[in-house]
């Protein structure tokens, strides 16, 4: 090694190098896990209820009015 380099920057070149491994290594076994079709829901996630109720406002002439001059301001562009 060179003279020049501290304990410190070995250290952490080391440290960096151990960390990539064992990313890639999560990451690949992450990837074959989805690939494989294996992957299962997590559990402590409530399941989904469907989608939301519709909901509606009545609204006034005026409003229906600025509404209707909105879209026709939009559609003309």
């Amino acid at each position: 090694m060179p003279e020049h380099v501290s304990i410190f920057q070995q250290v952490g070149v080391a440290f960096l190098a151990v960390a990539t491994v064992v990313w890639v290594v999560g990451l690949v076994r992450l990837v074959r896990h989805v690939a494989w079709g294996t992957a299962q829901p997590l559990a402590s996630l409530p399941g989904q209820g469907g989608p939301p109720a519709l909901e509606s406002v009545p609204l006034t002439p005026d409003e229906r009015d600025a509404f209707a001059g909105l879209v026709r301001q939009f559609s003309r562009r």
